[in-house]
């Protein structure tokens, strides 16, 4: 059985939002066709506490996108954003989200980020996204939404390494690219397994 992830199609990271994933909106009606035809649907949602420590404003003189060292690893400091309750958590008005079985919300430990929808970023401390799909008997997954580079592509990684077959929609994602990340993550991803289409 195969299902269809949808990675944090949220205001936020689309134009306009605090964290705006250029041309982010622009993957919201091929990723409603997709749903359409997918056995099962499991979207994932930032969702941040307003003191998050990933955000730049709680450190002191940190510039947003700079990036510092967490108990975890290395960490970028994020401008505010999908803060819990927010317009800007919502999932973009424009996404089918009823067509959805279950909604992952990562991110809302204050200490720790979450990119991935498998693991927060010390890449112990699980989801739950794995269980449910174990026992749904779910074995091959498409992943497409926000941002390529980051989210999507640590979500890709950690279900290859679960042993999931994993194919992420490129034309279905967008990109923050930082520093070179995309082609960072592509090579990332295709190195544990991933398939690109």
């Amino acid at each position: 059985m195969s299902a269809l992830i949808v990675i944090d199609v949220q205001n936020d990271f689309c134009p306009g939002g605090a964290l705006a994933v250029p041309e982010g909106d622009q993957i919201v009606s091929g990723i409603n066709a997709l749903m359409a035809e997918a056995e099962a649907v499991v979207l994932t949602q930032d969702w941040h506490p307003a003191d998050h420590s990933s955000f730049a404003s709680q450190h002191d003189g940190q510039d947003p996108y700079a990036m510092i060292e967490m108990p975890y690893g290395p960490q970028v400091l994020w401008p505010d954003h999908c803060v819990i309750g927010s317009k800007g958590a919502a999932f973009h008005a424009d996404l089918i989200t009823d067509r959805a079985e279950m909604v992952i919300r990562k991110g809302f430990r204050p200490a720790i980020d979450s990119y991935s929808a498998f693991f927060e970023n010390d890449h112990e401390t699980p989801t739950g996204l794995e269980g449910y799909l174990r026992t749904r008997g779910i074995t091959q997954l498409t992943m497409a939404g926000l941002a390529t580079d980051f989210c999507v592509a640590y979500s890709a990684i950690d279900a290859a390494k679960l042993g999931f077959d994993v194919t992420v929609k490129l034309d279905l994602c967008r990109a923050i690219d930082l520093n070179g990340s995309l082609e960072t993550a592509k090579a990332d991803m295709l190195k544990a397994g991933v398939i690109l289409a």
